[in-house]
């Protein structure tokens, strides 16, 4: 069936993607200055309740993975897939609209909010990327697969970015609510992946497979080298550009690349395989933030420059290394059994990534000698070492892992 993967299947199978990727934004970015404006609980107290919530996420992952082998093609899926969607929609709305106000009582609700919600998507986000990959078929149909859902969840990325602001939280929670009916409802009408063709395989087997091991390695680097300049984007337009009022410019433009990128990154992958697409993916970007470090105050144009090639070079990020996960699956001989339990370490390692590159960037920031809203030449050449260089040597290495173990000759 994945061999005939039409627009259409695309379509059916891809649009959760936008619904999930429409909750982590506002949770991350809106959530704690909420708590802090309308409810009074310090940032410091609400960041750690983020931090603990994600980490109690991220080491589950794995375990939901296996219970995604479990479910995927059962009759299950008929009742864990809308409570799973009800339990996201009603987490998220509970966290945005609490019902109560003493703040021990607060904290608690939004600590219990964020692990349901957190819990809710993990399962869904899981179960999604591993029904994917079970479809099987050839790379460039994998790639295909992946890019519909990835793209739809950009498209998730942008709407969750705009939404609060133009129509409150309550719209928002309405319109994710929406979405996650629609998705649920089409992606029962996509093709679906067959159930285990044996016991699920045990947890931790995916770490036996040597191939897995090295592409986690390159995926981990590069995940770094992206989410080191995505924490520190902010930063580099405010005190390096002094260009603020752009930064909704800077970021539109940033999506709509990778969004745009996708079909280019399809043709580029049936020419030259996904390693070696990955790779130019990997040079664009670096190609990319050697520029950054060239420009000055002002340089508005010189930076949307930067946004566009840096969009268009994740747009490789997202369709190319889930697609690589599934064909080491294959390889590994483990379709049809296990592609929940490899996504459910991926996507602890997705987090990971998130966590590692605020640890990594932010105390070398700082032992450089940079604060927010400094700009005297020491502080500025620190934030450039950080956002630009920084990101190059680590997509460079993960340049060279790729290339060691996926695209050198044996």
């Amino acid at each position: 069936m994945a061999a005939e993967f039409a627009p259409a299947q695309g379509l059916r199978y891809g649009a959760l993607g936008f619904a999930l990727a429409f909750v982590a934004l506002p949770l991350y970015v809106h959530l704690p200055a909420h708590y802090a404006t309308h409810f009074g609980l310090p940032l410091a107290t609400l960041g750690a309740l983020l931090l603990a919530a994600r980490a109690l996420d991220a080491v589950v992952d794995p375990w939901i993975g296996r219970l995604c082998d479990r479910a995927l093609g059962r009759a299950a899926l008929a009742w864990q897939l809308p409570l799973a969607g009800l339990l996201l929609a009603a987490g998220f709305a509970g966290l945005f609209f609490p019902l109560v106000r003493e703040p021990r009582a607060l904290l608690a609700w939004a600590g219990a909010g964020l692990v349901l919600t957190y819990l809710a998507y993990s399962w869904l986000a899981v179960l999604h990327q591993a029904w994917g990959a079970r479809l099987g078929g050839s790379a460039a149909t994998q790639s295909r697969i992946v890019a519909w859902r990835e793209g739809l969840a950009l498209a998730g990325v942008v709407s969750a970015s705009l939404l609060p602001s133009l129509a409150g939280f309550g719209m928002t929670a309405l319109v994710l609510a929406a979405a996650l009916f629609v998705g649920l409802m089409l992606l029962a009408g996509a093709p679906r992946p067959a159930p285990a063709v044996d016991a699920p395989a045990p947890l931790a087997l995916a770490w036996r497979v040597p191939e897995f091991r090295r592409l986690l390695a390159v995926f981990l680097l590069n995940g770094i080298a992206a989410a080191v300049p995505a924490t520190l984007l902010l930063f580099f337009i405010d005190d390096r550009l002094r260009l603020p009022a752009s930064q909704g410019l800077f970021l539109s433009s940033y999506f709509a690349a990778a969004v745009v990128s996708l079909p280019a990154w399809l043709r580029v992958i049936a020419r030259v395989g996904q390693a070696r697409a990955w790779a130019l993916g990997m040079a664009l970007a670096v190609a990319a933030f050697a520029w950054a470090a060239a420009l000055g105050e002002g340089d508005r144009g010189g930076f949307l420059a930067v946004c566009v090639a840096s969009g268009a070079a994740l747009g490789a990020d997202l369709a190319i290394p889930a697609a690589l996960l599934a064909g080491v699956i294959q390889r590994a001989g483990l379709a049809g059994r296990a592609e929940g339990a490899f996504f459910g370490w991926w996507n602890a390692a997705s987090k990971l990534n998130l966590a590692l590159a605020a640890g990594l960037a932010l105390p070398l920031l700082q032992a450089l000698g940079y604060a927010p809203g400094q700009r005297d030449p020491q502080a500025l050449q620190a934030l450039t070492l950080a956002y630009c260089v920084l990101p190059c040597a680590l997509k460079l290495a993960a340049a060279a892992l790729l290339y060691r173990h996926f695209i050198a000759p044996p």
